[in-house]
């Protein structure tokens, strides 16, 4: 069965809404508070955000133009987020925050007309519009956590976590493909418990593997959102196969992530 494109939309648009909650209120110092990010404000961040969410629109309604603008920036020295974080740091909050509100009203109304199995370009693989609106997902959670971690806030977990882990399983081939390495054919099981703490496990892969990660899902979202690191997370990760691929994991696109050092951050 599709993925349900309304389902999708209404959780981005509950994350978004978290996003926007602690943003708002913040005076133009507070929009320059340093986050985890090295170099990036909380300013960038949202910047961050509008940007890609406007090159996701442009992936699904003008989708040559958009791989025309890859190859392009591919072929003059790639994808930087920093050169593309320091073109917006002339916006002030307010701009910044308008920016936000309106690409992602954009990027949420192209979405939810769209066939789910509809294949759109990337700067990784391309992906289904289903799969492109789940990144965004992760995405958002991912960059507002950078924020609440530099407010000092700690958000509340919820059920929508299901999609930073489902992409952060699904990326498994990708984290090794970035670093120039090719996975083990060897199965990788998850097994995460929900951040209601009740229900059934949220699981990938073979029951019988032997290679497993189990945990939080919340835990497991931080690691392969390069959040955390996997130190200062209470994940049980058991055989070769799992263990290097939660070295490296990474559920984002773009070059290979250097992660986080072991928290200095609250949250």
């Amino acid at each position: 069965m599709p993925a349900d494109m309304a389902a999708l939309t209404t959780d981005l648009a509950a994350e978004s809404a978290v996003t926007r909650a602690l943003v708002a209120g913040l005076d133009e110092v507070g929009w320059r508070t340093p986050t985890p990010a090295v170099g990036w404000d909380i300013a960038d961040q949202i910047g961050h955000l509008a940007y890609f969410d406007e090159v996701t629109v442009q992936s699904a309604v003008h989708p040559e133009q958009f791989k025309a603008e890859l190859a392009a920036a591919q072929a003059s020295g790639g994808i930087d987020p920093d050169t593309i974080a320091a073109r917006f740091r002339d916006r002030s909050g307010a701009q910044l925050l308008d920016w936000f509100d309106t690409t992602r009203a954009e990027l949420i109304g192209t979405f939810a007309g769209l066939d789910p199995r509809t294949r759109l370009p990337w700067f990784g693989p391309a992906m289904s519009a289903a799969s492109s609106l789940t990144a965004r997902i992760m995405e958002t959670w991912a960059h507002t956590q950078d924020i609440a971690d530099a407010l000092g806030v700690t958000r509340e977990p919820t059920e929508r976590l299901r999609h930073v882990a489902h992409i952060g399983v699904g990326a498994r081939a990708f984290s090794y493909a970035v670093r120039g390495k090719t996975p083990p054919e060897v199965p990788v099981r998850v097994e995460l418990t929900p951040p209601s703490g009740t229900g059934p496990a949220w699981t990938w892969g073979p029951e019988d593997a032997t290679d497993r990660v189990t945990g939080p899902a919340l835990d497991f979202c931080l690691l392969v959102t390069q959040r955390r690191h996997r130190d200062d997370l209470a994940l049980v990760i058991e055989g070769p196969a799992a263990t290097e691929w939660m070295a490296i994991a990474q559920a984002f696109a773009g070059a290979a992530g250097t992660g986080r050092p072991r928290m200095n951050w609250p949250g």
